[in-house]
């Protein structure tokens, strides 16, 4: 028992000294979509996103998103997380560090034989001086997304490169895949699959899934969430739950 204790107490002092990094993508999934949001309209969330390993319970609430319609074909995206990191025995810190800004662009418009395509640019920008949730590295994000439907079934998904400064980073490269049916207008359920190389010096590269969808009581107003695990060693039960309002 005094081995485990001191395996657990171990885990959790790395684990407070090094800052927790949350994948930011489409809600409720990692993996994005090309699509912007139509020139002129909206998009308002507040959600969270939580992570949890060996007892550790990490990332935000809440987060507020916001994503606009700048012109056709051409969404700006900002992101303000707060952020969490509960090892239960060592009690609940919060914090703020990092902005999120992005700007997405379809390049390609979707036909019967083709997908449309786009890219969607991020930067993780040091706002608040935050050692537990920021190592203070400006961070960029370069990928490329792709989406094709078919009536009431879509799929998306793609693959994009971060560069990760910092000490003991490395860059890194995301890939995800989601499938999605629309079984009414009051439901949509998905998953995807993802992929992502080591972004440290000492961590692995990690695969998982998360299941989920949106309930929409009305055309504004959507209920989002997603529920999921890794698929490697490390055995990370991961979720995603929020509010959208769109107009």
């Amino acid at each position: 028992m005094q081995q485990i204790n001191k395996k657990y107490i171990v885990l959790s002092a790395i684990l407070i000294l090094v800052p927790i990094q949350i994948i930011f993508a489409g809600p409720p999934f990692d993996t994005d979509d090309p699509e912007p949001v139509s020139f002129k309209h909206w998009e308002y969330y507040i959600s969270s996103i939580n992570d949890h390993q060996a007892g550790v319970w990490s990332g935000t609430l809440p987060h507020f998103e916001l994503n606009y319609g700048l012109i056709p074909n051409v969404q700006v995206h900002l992101l303000l997380p707060m952020n969490y990191y509960y090892p239960g025995h060592q009690g609940f810190t919060p914090g703020y560090a990092d902005t999120e800004f992005g700007i997405k662009y379809r390049f390609v418009q979707e036909t019967d034989n083709l997908p449309q395509i786009g890219t969607f640019p991020l930067l993780e920008i040091p706002t608040v001086k935050n050692n537990k949730f920021s190592d203070g590295k400006t961070k960029i994000y370069l990928p490329i997304w792709l989406q094709k439907s078919w009536g009431k079934l879509t799929t998306y998904g793609g693959a994009g490169y971060w560069i990760n400064p910092g000490p003991d980073n490395k860059n890194w490269i995301f890939s995800g895949w989601e499938i999605q049916y629309d079984f009414s207008k009051l439901l949509m359920l998905g998953g995807e699959l993802y992929y992502h190389t080591a972004d440290t010096k000492t961590s692995k590269s990690e695969a998982g899934f998360n299941l989920g969808g949106s309930i929409n009581p009305s055309e504004k107003f959507h209920f989002i969430f997603s529920f999921g695990n890794t698929l490697t060693k490390d055995n990370t039960f991961t979720s995603y739950l929020g509010l959208l309002w769109t107009i």
